[in-house]
């Protein structure tokens, strides 16, 4: 079990986005944006990946999605998908792969309303 429950319940940490953007509130939301459109995708095309078994698309799906969990200082996530993404690549473990997939699934949930409640409190800053 990868994801930390605890972080679930914080507020994300955001300082990755806020130094690289000069701390611009505008170019946060619209990373925040950004991210809520790629990821439902993302993670939709790694279930499907995983469902045909065909394990070399899931490793490269579980790639793409890895670094964005990073900017949003979810660093569990992002060590959660650099395990899919390694077993896959390496067909280690891959009968735990669907489990795995499932634990992300239900985490993105939890991740798009912590992106929603930090877009909130960035719009009062507008």
């Amino acid at each position: 079990m990868m994801i930390n429950l605890q972080k679930n319940n914080e507020p994300l940490d955001l300082s990755y986005l806020r130094d690289m953007s000069g701390d611009s509130a505008e170019f946060i939301i619209e990373m925040i944006d950004m991210f809520k459109m790629q990821t439902p995708l993302y993670i939709s095309d790694l279930g499907k990946a995983i469902a045909d078994q065909d394990w070399p698309r899931a490793s490269n799906c579980a790639h793409k999605i890895k670094p964005t969990f990073a900017y949003v200082g979810r660093e569990d996530a992002k060590d959660h998908m650099q395990m899919m993404e390694n077993n896959a690549r390496e067909l280690k473990n891959i009968d735990q792969l669907p489990a795995a997939f499932e634990e992300i699934s239900a985490f993105v949930e939890i991740l798009y309303a912590q992106l929603d409640e930090a877009k909130a409190d960035l719009e009062k800053q507008l």
